[in-house]
């Protein structure tokens, strides 16, 4: 393993250790999350969702909804129709490069 590697791997998990714990998440119910870009695009950035916590619905919670923290839909549904990145497990998506933003 690269020495970049391993400076990168307290960070990973202390991302993965909030993204894991909304009670941690400044910004609850969302958590705003950023995936640096390759090739010199932009950033995506995007919104993790408790939404369990707040309607009761399972089933998002390795989802990053492609979206501006500040530019949010105004409802629900909306977020849920929004354009997404879906991942099966909170780990698959920290190795897919989304940090906390």
């Amino acid at each position: 393993m690269s020495a970049h590697a391993d400076a990168l791997r307290p960070i990973r998990q202390r991302d993965l250790m909030v993204m894991r714990d909304p009670q941690l998440w400044s910004k609850w119910p969302f958590l705003p999350v950023i995936r640096p870009s390759t090739e010199g695009e932009e950033p995506e950035l995007g919104v993790l969702y408790d939404a369990r916590q707040v309607s009761g619905t399972y089933g998002y919670t390795a989802t990053v909804f492609l979206c501006n923290l500040f530019l949010l839909p105004a409802t629900e549904a909306q977020l849920f129709a929004a354009p997404k990145r879906v991942y099966d497990t909170m780990e698959e998506l920290v190795q897919d490069g989304w940090t906390i933003d």
